[in-house]
């Protein structure tokens, strides 16, 4: 895969913090155009601790390692695997003719879930799953690192509504109690055979929530050691947006400055601001040579379940409203988005319509549940 290289901004959470209006507002011209152009931006000063991540990799590893027999009760299907374990083979980008992504994973929810909102929608807020087994800092490390991660991310909303010339607690607030999520990956060794075959780590998509936060990862060698890469085949890329002179955008290698974290735009966030900020289509490549793992995480904050995802009014151009009318409810979204990627069955979309057709069905043919 070929890469462009481009200037991706980076910026300070310090600038977005301080008093003085001109590094504020170096913060946020460099936010209009890397939400604008990239989808993507590199964070300093972020506040994710180096040394707890590698610790935490090394415990995430270990649970890694253990037999699929160990692992399976902690694959709860039940849950849309929204929290614990999500086996190989599970996930599926809806772009990706099939083909499942090369990875592992463990999700958990770095704050107590809202009880109101898991009333209304029980499978986006279950309660986090645990073995009591659990390798020593792997509970304490994945929490640790969410809230880290969602700080960094609140500080970065309110940078972009006023970026946006909004008010600056615009996607803050309609981000409270919602259904964040904090994800360990591990991409998979391909074998021998099965390198430089077509195969991703992770096929191109976009996220489908608000933000995405990434601590940056590292690659493990054949025998399970924290190694440099492996060669330049293998790495995150991601798509640029379409313009008249590059109709498919280009795509960009998105490497981190060193310190620097990586945020990205969700679709959530393109759609509140009526595609002025762009869902990054970003895909995870494997290298060319076999037996390489890579360890990675993921924040996702989400817009709250109750939320209607509609272009802010500000944004609500002839163009938005084509590309995004009609409204829909944040859960609902979530709900079909779980469903196309394959982590929620396809039942689940029984549960967006009414039910009262399935009960004059059953009236009709005596039944007692009716």
């Amino acid at each position: 895969m070929a890469e462009t290289p481009m200037n991706i901004p980076t910026v300070d959470l310090t600038d977005l913090s301080s008093n003085d209006p001109a590094r504020v507002e170096r913060a946020a011209a460099a936010l209009r155009e890397a939400f604008g152009v990239f989808g993507l931006v590199y964070v300093k000063n972020h506040g994710v601790d180096a040394q707890a991540l590698a610790r935490f990799y090394d415990a995430f590893g270990e649970f890694v390692a253990r037999p699929t027999e160990a692992k399976r009760p902690y694959g709860r299907a039940d849950i849309w695997y929204q929290r614990g374990w999500t086996p190989p083979n599970t996930e599926v980008a809806v772009a990706s003719n099939g083909q499942p992504d090369f990875k592992e994973c463990y999700f958990a929810a770095p704050y107590p879930s809202d009880e109101s909102s898991a009333l209304e929608f029980p499978k986006l807020y279950p309660e986090n799953v645990w073995p009591p087994d659990a390798p020593p800092y792997f509970q304490e490390g994945l929490l640790s690192l969410g809230r880290s991660l969602h700080e960094a991310g609140l500080a970065l909303l309110r940078g972009a509504a006023v970026a946006l010339g909004l008010s600056e607690s615009t996607f803050t607030d309609v981000c409270q109690r919602a259904p964040h999520v904090t994800r360990a990956l591990q991409y998979l060794p391909l074998s021998a055979s099965q390198v430089n075959t077509g195969i991703l780590w992770g096929e191109e998509h976009t996220d489908f929530n608000l933000l995405t936060l990434l601590p940056g990862g590292r690659f493990l060698d054949p025998k399970g050691q924290p190694a440099q890469g492996p060669d330049d085949k293998s790495g995150l890329y991601l798509r640029t947006r379409a313009t008249p002179e590059e109709p498919k955008g280009r795509l960009v290698r998105g490497t981190a400055p060193a310190g620097c974290i990586v945020a990205q735009v969700g679709q959530q966030l393109e759609i509140l601001t009526g595609g002025t900020f762009l869902a990054t289509p970003h895909v995870i490549t494997a290298p060319g040579v076999p037996g390489w793992q890579r360890q990675s995480a993921a924040h996702f904050m989400h817009v709250h379940t109750s939320t209607v995802l509609f272009p802010l009014s500000k944004f609500r151009t002839p163009e938005a409203i084509q590309n995004y009318a009609p409204p829909v409810l944040a859960g609902t979204y979530d709900i079909k988005t779980l469903v196309d990627i394959g982590l929620a069955p396809p039942s689940a979309l029984d549960q967006l319509g009414y039910r009262h057709y399935d009960r004059l069905n059953r009236m009709r043919a005596g039944s007692s549940e009716a």
